[in-house]
């Protein structure tokens, strides 16, 4: 495992392991570039993210971990900031922050939490086709509002494996495209292989339109746990070179490098 950018820590209130755990398995495992991305405080949903008051301490966090380990592997601060489709939502001390990346994520539609297993009961009585629709067309707007370098598992709506009966390359090619022009980065995301929907985010017709399109990529494993740590990462780059990749990204004070693997 070379590079792994999604990480998560306690303070999102559903992760588990200290920071040092967490690098210290990567480090375990080769990791070269190691980055935490926990969830950016914002005004909703506060039991799933950090305090507008913890920032600094997340922060610090990091910074105690990258010092722990500085020579032997990079740790890379980020954060993964939901996408609510009105910047209202972005905390101005996250989104100004000397971070090394922001991920954009859509976790909601209409305020609806649709990879929450708590609301899964939502999902009853909706046109699925319409549903991976909205999804990706707000893919498309976190692409174009310009404010991330990455964005996160970028088929999410998958997660429960709700499937569209609408070609998925029909319904995700508009949200490429928007990807592509913009010039942010879709990370490879491992965590769809423990999900029910069990593969990779994005699928293979998706990073077969990212391919064709040379979108540049970068690699995830969405830990929320020390055992979750580069989980399934030979998969997923194995994935990546099936599909003619052979760089990915890593960002340091929100500058892009390519990195061969």
């Amino acid at each position: 495992m070379l590079i792994d950018l999604h990480n998560h820590t306690p303070l999102c209130n559903h992760a588990t392991g200290t920071p040092l755990a967490l690098a210290s398995r990567a480090y375990e495992l080769g990791c070269k570039y190691y980055g935490f991305a926990d969830h950016a405080f914002m005004p909703f949903e506060p039991e799933y993210r950090m305090s507008e008051a913890q920032i600094e301490f997340y922060e610090d966090l990091v910074e105690e971990t990258a010092e722990h380990f500085r020579g032997k592997m990079e740790i890379l601060l980020g954060y993964e900031v939901d996408f609510m489709g009105d910047e209202k939502y972005f905390s101005p001390r996250v989104m100004n922050s000397k971070c090394d990346f922001l991920i954009g994520s859509v976790h909601f539609l209409d305020f609806w939490g649709f990879d929450n297993p708590a609301f899964i009961g939502s999902y009853e009585g909706k046109d699925i086709d319409e549903l991976y629709g909205q999804y990706f067309h707000a893919i498309a707007r976190s692409a174009r509002c310009g404010r991330f370098d990455i964005l996160g598992h970028i088929d999410l709506i998958k997660v429960f494996n709700y499937r569209p009966k609408k070609e998925i390359k029909i319904l995700a090619q508009p949200a490429i495209k928007a990807i592509k022009e913009a010039g942010v980065c879709v990370e490879l995301n491992s965590a769809g292989w423990r999900k029910p929907c069990a593969e990779l985010y994005p699928s293979d017709e998706i990073l077969e339109l990212l391919a064709d399109f040379d979108a540049p990529i970068t690699f995830s494993s969405d830990a929320h746990s020390v055992e979750q740590v580069g989980a399934n990462m030979d998969k997923t780059i194995a994935k990546a070179r099936e599909f003619g990749y052979s760089k990915a990204c890593v960002f340091k004070k929100r500058s892009r490098e390519f990195i061969s693997f």
